[in-house]
C-alpha cells in the first residue's frame, strides 16, 4: 500500500507543473496542462481502466474562490477544526492551514487526489490530514466545513447539500465555492462574495468564471 501511494506521488510530480494558483497566488499547486492526455496517461501507466477524471490536477473556479475568501478572512478558520470536502488538489485545505486552522482534514475518495493533496501540502509547507473516507452524512464535530465545486451532478449535489445544511444547522460554519453549476441549490444559499476567477479554457466555457462563495440562509 505504501509503495502504491509513493508511485502515485511520483506520478503527480512527473506529469504536472508546480505553478501559482491564478486567484490565490500565495499557494502553488501541481497542475496539468490538459485533462484528457493526463487521464489517458494515468490509465496507461497504471494498467487500469475506468479511473475517475483527474479533477485533482486543476485549480477549479469554486476552489479558487473559496481559497481566496479564506485567505482574505482568516478568522473564519483560525484556531478551528476544518474539513475540506471533495478536496481535489487540496487547494482549499491548504488555504485553511495557511489561515491558521488548528486541524485540517482534506478528504477526497480518489486515491490520486489523496496523493496530490499530500504533494501539494508539502510544496506549500503545511500539515494536513489526508482522508479517503466517504463522509457524506457523518459529523465529526468540525467547526468549519468547506466545499468547492460539488454541484456538477444531480444526485451527488442533492446529497451533499442536505448533509452540509444539517452541519450548518447544528452550528458549523459551512461555505461552498461555486461558479453557478447546474445543481447549485441557490434558493437555500446566500452569496458572501463574488470573484472573477481565471480558469483553464479546456475545462470551462470561458477563461474567466464569475464565482461566488455561498453560505446557507438562516431558517
Amino acid at each position: 500500500m505504501k509503495r502504491l501511494a509513493t508511485d502515485k506521488a511520483v506520478f503527480v510530480r512527473t506529469h504536472t507543473r508546480l505553478l501559482p494558483v491564478p486567484h490565490a497566488p500565495e499557494i502553488v499547486l501541481h497542475v496539468a496542462d490538459e485533462a484528457t492526455a493526463l487521464w489517458e496517461k494515468t490509465e496507461e501507466e497504471l494498467g487500469a481502466m475506468g479511473l475517475p477524471p483527474p479533477f485533482w490536477a486543476f485549480a477549479w473556479a469554486g476552489g479558487q474562490a473559496l481559497a481566496r475568501y479564506i485567505l482574505d478572512h482568516p478568522a473564519i478558520v483560525a484556531g478551528r477544526r476544518v474539513l475540506d470536502f471533495a478536496s481535489g488538489s487540496g487547494l482549499v485545505a491548504i488555504a485553511a492551514a495557511r489561515a491558521g486552522a488548528t486541524q485540517v482534514d482534506a478528504c477526497d475518495i480518489d486515491a490520486f487526489a489523496a496523493a496530490a493533496i499530500a504533494v501539494n501540502a508539502q510544496a506549500n509547507g503545511v500539515a494536513l490530514t489526508v482522508r479517503q473516507d466517504h463522509l457524506i452524512g457523518t459529523d465529526e464535530g468540525w467547526d468549519c466545513v468547506l466545499a468547492g465545486d460539488i454541484c456538477y451532478e444531480r444526485d451527488l449535489a442533492a446529497a451533499v447539500t442536505d448533509w452540509l445544511s444539517r452541519l450548518a444547522t447544528r452550528g458549523a460554519t459551512v461555505l461552498i465555492g461555486d461558479p453557478g453549476r447546474s445543481y447549485l441549490a441557490r434558493e437555500r444559499l446566500a452569496a458572501l462574495a463574488t470573484y472573477e476567477v481565471p480558469v483553464t479554457r479546456a475545462l470551462e466555457d470561458n477563461e474567466i468564471k464569475k464565482t461566488s462563495v455561498w453560505a446557507f440562509r438562516e431558517t
